[in-house]
């Protein structure tokens, strides 16, 4: 990557795109603080004070073409700072023109532009913080809703590393326990029972073994829970797609089948955010292009975390036998099925004439009208709250990173339990279970490549 350059003193904005009240242009490297005079004058001292400790000046910055403009410094001046070098903050009016001059003023003097995460590249390298708490940074800068920003936080806060740092210092005691026996085998001196070793081997499997759990729940449809909006052919999917997405992305016509792919998209129910999708008409023709809509809308009921089964209030009675054999194949087969009647402004009372035993109960909507969509909502949360997909240690993208790891490391651990219970030598569980403590360190980092900070920081936005 460029770990050779991480000695150069970089400057990037920090702050998010576009204009703002506030903006931060951020400087680190050992000339951070020489290169800040170049442009901002204290009013309070003529120089920077040559400080130890962290602290903030106020003054203004000169730059061409622009009158004085008011400012305030935040110096860390030692390694202990974000980056572990010394970083400047230069914290002023947000506005785009004024800090693209202010790094120009910057790079004029021979500061090089930040790359994508190079400052917490340089935070990581520097022992800062472990390569999991770094994916955190990015988890949470992309979370989405309030679940992931906790889980990025608690991440970012050492909850992972704290587990994965425990675990490895127990199977390092375990390891020093076994090669000190192999040091005094000849006097033939027993630190530590087979049985022992074989009780703390597992324990340690056990301990991978949910933590994969977690790193699987993860991954599970970007851990977005999906709702698939399914039923008989036009019968109001995709107006109500429509409807509850505040969109014209699902194409709408009275001519059955239609719709001959699934449509996605995040919306909001009560608390929680979900991945709404509309689905081709179940019943239509399996051959050609519909059959492959088919296809593909059986693949997201399988994998939905609830399923809305649309009934026509107009429904015919044909259509109303149709519906219940598939909602009666829908719940032996899966544990969220909810029944809603659709196009109730085609009826007077929004009854209509579905007379099958799901749909008696079922809440009303018209996608026309709006009535029942908010009362949707609010079912479809109800329903869903509570889901987990597993207890939240990871963020998404060390969940991606980390579950080959954690498999190879369960795997060695593995091999090491039953070497040491068909008493095999030590020499060789002491092997298993070193590689075993060697793959849990691709996850925090004390074992990486060049190739594995390339592929995880130029995932990073420039300033962070």
């Amino acid at each position: 990557m460029f770990t050779a350059e991480l000695d150069q003193t970089i400057a990037a904005v920090a702050s998010a795109p576009g204009g703002a009240v506030r903006g931060i242009v951020r400087v680190s490297g050992a000339d951070a603080v020489a290169m800040i005079a170049q442009v901002f004058k204290s009013s309070e001292t003529a120089v920077l004070p040559a400080s130890r400790i962290a602290y903030r000046q106020s003054g203004t910055v000169r730059l061409p073409d622009f009158p004085l403009v008011q400012c305030d410094a935040w110096v860390w001046p030692t390694a202990r700072s974000y980056t572990g070098q010394p970083l400047v903050e230069l914290h002023l009016p947000g506005s785009p023109p004024l800090l693209e001059c202010v790094l120009e003023s910057f790079f004029k003097h021979g500061v090089r532009p930040a790359r994508a995460g190079e400052f917490t590249l340089r935070a990581f390298l520097a022992g800062r913080m472990d390569l999991a708490q770094a994916e955190a940074v990015l988890g949470v800068i992309d979370a989405d809703d309030h679940e992931e920003l906790t889980t990025a936080l608690n991440q970012l806060a050492g909850g992972l590393s704290g587990k994965l740092f425990q675990l490895r210092s127990d199977l390092l005691e375990l390891l020093a326990d076994l090669e000190a026996g192999l040091d005094f085998v000849e006097e033939d001196i027993e630190f530590v029972s087979r049985e022992e070793v074989i009780r703390r081997l597992q324990q340690g499997i056990d301990a991978i073994a949910q933590l994969e759990t977690q790193a699987d729940g993860r991954m599970l449809s970007d851990d977005q829970l999906r709702v698939v909006l399914a039923g008989l052919p036009n019968v109001g999917k995709s107006t109500l797609f429509n409807a509850l997405s505040n969109s014209d992305d699902a194409i709408v016509s009275a001519v059955a089948g239609t719709t001959r792919d699934y449509l996605s998209t995040r919306v909001t129910c009560g608390e929680l955010k979900v991945e709404l999708i509309d689905t081709a008409g179940f019943g239509h023709s399996e051959t050609g292009i519909d059959g492959v809509a088919q296809q593909l809308g059986s693949e997201q009921v399988g994998e939905a975390d609830l399923l809305v089964w649309c009934v026509a209030c107009d429904a015919v009675e044909e259509e109303i036998t149709a519906d219940q054999l598939a909602v009666d194949k829908l719940n032996a087969r899966h544990d969220r099925v909810i029944v809603i009647k659709t196009r109730g402004d085609q009826v007077e009372g929004g009854t209509g004439n579905v007379g099958s035993r799901s749909a008696e109960e079922a809440l009303v909507v018209s996608s026309v009208s709006g009535e029942g969509l908010d009362d949707l909502r609010e079912l479809i949360a109800g329903t869903l709250s509570g889901n987990s997909k597993g207890e939240r240690q990871f963020v998404g993208s060390t969940a991606a990173r980390s579950r080959d790891s954690l498999r190879r490391s369960r795997e060695s651990l593995q091999r090491a339990s039953e070497a040491a219970a068909g008493r095999f030598g030590d020499e060789l569980v002491a092997f298993e279970t070193r590689a075993g403590i060697e793959t849990l360190g691709e996850i925090v980092g004390t074992i990486y490549t060049d190739d594995l900070l390339d592929q995880i920081f130029s995932r990073f936005c420039i300033g962070k």
